[in-house]
């Protein structure tokens, strides 16, 4: 007997047990769900037109040799910095050198040549003119001696064959005389231009040989045409050098470049000076920037249009070859109705929804239009008014003029903890 009524007092317990764990099932069920609400605000918001990219560097030079030669010494390393100008590598040039050498030497006897022309001519031309003046003096002479042997002829005072022999005389002076003039005239039209002309075109050529000799050496002493950091060196010291390999690139990353294709509906809005943001892919880091160029022409594989965006590059943290995602501002929009884009929930019919909360903690589900999106700010266009409350956090799954609770963050944090079960008991160390 005494059993009995034991059972009966240990079931009447389970059933008061199962009651209240379902009392309480049904309260924690019909609890208002924990919800974090801000205002809907008039703000100025932009208009963007997003795009994905790769960064560039501002310039860039690959800088090659424009002879065949082993390299002599390498004044950098990739990574180091260097300046235009700047002396960055030699390569041999003990070749060149006597080459150049040779060359000088050349010049330098064309040189003289030019000179003994110059001053050699005019003496001949001076000897040349004397010559013709003693020659008319000789033909003079011989004229007036025929003539006077021929009246002493005609008076029968001498004999004919002295008369013979002068007009012989005179007729080889007047012979000489013509061969004179005949040797000026060639030295002051021809003989003085053309020989002083040779010697100079000789030194012309030797100054020419002389410039490539200095050229070619020249080219053995390698200079950086731009400012930047060397980004690569495939070769070391000692190794040959090929004409039209690069023997180091140089990069100027102090601006950096991202080239972003947008597509070809947008593009139109797109203009050059118009303010942008890029944004790392990896590791979310931004930059702000303008557009510089806008490309005349669409892809015809992408239809896209690139655009490129150049920014500042403080301390070089962006590096060429990244990918990046740019937002451009093509406009902005005053006193517009905004929400967190946190707020925004699928609608019916594929539209979308914010959740607002009336005084009595009720919310109600209100369709609305989304205008622009920008950063973690979104337009809404109709449906909520200024100053009404929004859900921001905890909206998903709550009905329509379903109660909830409007807390903080720390009052959520808070409630997630109490309703987390307890911890496991230790186990009892043994002694």
């Amino acid at each position: 007997m005494q059993h009995r009524n034991q059972l009966l007092v240990v079931a009447a317990c389970g059933l008061l047990l199962s009651g209240c764990s379902k009392k309480n099932d049904e309260a924690k069920a019909e609890a208002p769900a924990p919800v974090q609400v801000t205002s809907v605000t008039q703000d100025t918001i932009r208009r963007t037109v997003d795009a994905d990219g790769v960064l560039y560097p501002q310039d860039q030079a690959s800088i090659m040799s424009k002879i065949s030669a082993p390299v002599q010494k390498f004044m950098v390393n990739r990574g180091d910095h260097v300046k235009a100008g700047q002396l960055v590598a030699t390569l041999e040039s003990g070749d060149l050198s006597a080459a150049l050498e040779e060359s000088q030497g050349q010049l330098d006897g064309a040189t003289s040549a030019l000179h003994m022309a110059s001053a050699t001519v005019p003496e001949e031309v001076n000897k040349a003119r004397s010559d013709v003046q003693a020659d008319q003096q000789a033909l003079d002479a011989a004229q007036r001696a025929f003539e006077g042997r021929q009246k002493l002829l005609d008076q029968g005072a001498i004999a004919g064959k002295a008369v013979d022999d002068a007009r012989v005389a005179f007729a080889q002076a007047k012979s000489q005389l013509d061969a004179a003039k005949e040797h000026l005239r060639t030295l002051e039209s021809v003989g003085t231009e053309e020989q002083v002309k040779t010697a100079k075109a000789q030194t012309d050529a030797a100054r020419s040989h002389l410039q490539g000799a200095e050229a070619q050496e020249g080219y053995a002493v390698i200079h950086s045409p731009i400012n930047g950091v060397v980004a690569d060196r495939p070769l070391y010291a000692g190794e040959m050098a090929s004409a039209g390999a690069p023997l180091m690139t140089v990069m100027d990353i102090s601006r950096i470049v991202a080239r972003v294709n947008v597509p070809q509906t947008q593009a139109t809005a797109v203009k050059i000076g118009q303010p942008a943001t890029i944004t790392e892919t990896d590791n979310g880091e931004k930059l702000e920037g303008k557009v510089t160029v806008v490309s005349p022409a669409t892809d015809p594989n992408s239809t896209t249009v690139q655009v490129w965006i150049t920014s500042a590059n403080p301390g070089e943290r962006f590096k060429p070859g990244a990918a990046v995602h740019a937002a451009i501002e093509i406009g902005i929009i005053r006193n517009a109705l905004v929400v967190p884009a946190s707020a925004i929930l699928p609608g019916e019919e594929g539209g979308t929804a914010v959740l607002t909360v009336s005084s009595d903690s009720t919310a109600h589900l209100r369709p609305v239009e989304v205008g622009v999106r920008y950063g973690d700010k979104a337009q809404i266009l109709n449906g909520v008014q200024p100053g009404e409350e929004v859900v921001t956090v905890g909206g998903l799954g709550v009905d329509d003029k379903a109660k909830v609770k409007v807390v903080g963050a720390a009052d959520e944090k808070a409630d997630e903890d109490e309703d987390a079960p307890p911890p496991p008991p230790e186990a009892s160390k043994s002694k």
